[in-house]
């Protein structure tokens, strides 16, 4: 777990709302946070998507993208071994 202190520099209002509705809480911020990335994550997938297609690459079958993994696990798991 990381430590991290934060200083927000707020409009005033938003400050008062965001502290009277209990946004301001450390698991109320780490539950924006993640929300926060895992939409950033979706939509630079999205753009990769976008990107695959435009360049013209026929998608992976099932089986290909199976392949793809277990050779990356393969990897991961000699690299960790050795």
């Amino acid at each position: 777990m990381t430590t991290l202190e934060l200083k927000l520099n707020l409009p005033d209002r938003l400050a008062q709302d965001a502290a009277q509705m209990g946004l301001l809480e450390p698991d109320i911020l780490q539950t924006l946070l993640r929300e926060a990335v895992r939409n950033r994550r979706i939509a630079q997938l999205a753009e990769a998507r976008k990107r695959v297609a435009a360049a013209g690459i026929p998608p992976l079958s099932l089986d290909e993208i199976q392949d793809e993994v277990d050779a990356y696990r393969a990897v991961q798991r000699n690299q960790a071994v050795g």
